[in-house]
């Protein structure tokens, strides 16, 4: 398997070439000197400073050159265009936009990304240090989370990672909520369903757990949890004279869905869609394409799941589009 598999298959940032572009485009700042007449180094500098950060969003060094370059080209409009970016990967807190209104980016641009990382850091491990030292308690984060916009990819692997240490801390039902809450918010992160179904599975939890690890093998089939955890529970009854173990029954999966829909879209946004009946003319795959052009994919993906599960024609094919609108 390649390294660049290995990256998509763990969802892991790539820090080393994170590393090599940010020693790059530090290369060509130095060269620029603080100056702006050297547009084709301070370009190759941009070039190289936004591939660091677009291989390795997790490492704050990276978007520091970004906006260093941004600093030296005296480009207000890019300074605000990185912050809101960082902010987007930090889950869009409205507290933090704030901060970017009526402020003169090229005074305080610097100011304002050092304070962001002070208060939340990009690692889990030092967000985790910076939390239980302050007076921010798990609840008070935990409620946070929940006003918080999750759909961006980045956002939404950074804060499945900081709830795993959540859960290594010895809370598991605040992990577990935190969890649904998080892949109602993108259901393509198949790393974190897969760490909620290890955690059902350890809660001795097993329709669950086979359900999360569904929901992962689903996503990316090559990571193969969902039959690994099969021939656990195969083994496990082997000679024990129990029943064989047997896949959750549909109607579990179905309300698994539904919970997941409702999570999906806040109950204010929420529009009553007619009941599919196809003798009446009623698409049964209406309410998906609804959602998709209203934009509210992740509730349109577990609706569509839940249609593939009910075996509804054209299901599986809408649940693909759907999982690539996504991606992109």
């Amino acid at each position: 398997m390649s390294e660049d598999s290995i990256d998509d298959r763990l969802q892991h940032p790539r820090r080393s070439l994170g590393n090599r572009h940010r020693s790059q485009a530090k290369k060509y700042l130095k060269i620029v000197n603080g100056t702006d007449s050297d547009d084709t180094n301070l370009g190759w500098a941009e070039q190289n400073a936004r591939q660091s950060v677009l291989h390795d969003f997790t490492h704050p060094d990276n978007w520091r050159v970004l906006l260093e370059v941004k600093l030296v080209s005296g480009d207000e409009d890019g300074i605000r265009a990185v912050l809101d970016d960082v902010f987007t990967v930090l889950g869009r807190d409205p507290e933090l936009l704030n901060q970017l209104e009526n402020v003169k980016m090229l005074e305080s641009g610097n100011i304002i990304l050092e304070g962001t990382f002070a208060a939340d850091p990009l690692d889990p491990d030092e967000w985790w240090e910076t939390i239980s030292n302050s007076d921010e308690s798990i609840s008070n984060f935990m409620e946070r989370v929940e006003g918080l916009d999750l759909r961006d990819r980045r956002a939404n692997v950074l804060f499945s990672r900081r709830i795993e240490r959540i859960r290594d801390s010895g809370d598991e039902d605040g992990y577990l909520s935190l969890a649904r809450l998080i892949l109602a918010q993108r259901p393509t992160n198949f790393e974190a369903w897969s760490e909620l179904g290890r955690m059902h599975e350890r809660r001795g939890e097993y329709s669950d757990a086979w359900i999360c690890y569904d929901q992962a093998q689903s996503q990316f089939p090559r990571m193969d949890v969902r039959d690994q955890f099969k021939k656990r529970m195969e083994a496990l009854l082997d000679g024990s004279g129990g029943k064989p173990w047997k896949a959750p029954a549909v109607n579990e999966r179905l309300d698994f869905l539904r919970k997941m829909e409702a999570m999906a879209t806040p109950q204010v946004d929420r529009i009553d869609f007619p009941q599919p009946d196809e003798d009446a003319g009623i698409d049964p795959l209406s309410e998906v394409r609804s959602l998709m052009s209203s934009g509210s994919f992740s509730e349109a993906f577990f609706v569509a799941r839940r249609l593939a599960a009910e075996g509804t024609p054209g299901a599986i094919e809408i649940t693909e589009e759907i999982r690539g609108e996504m991606d992109d």
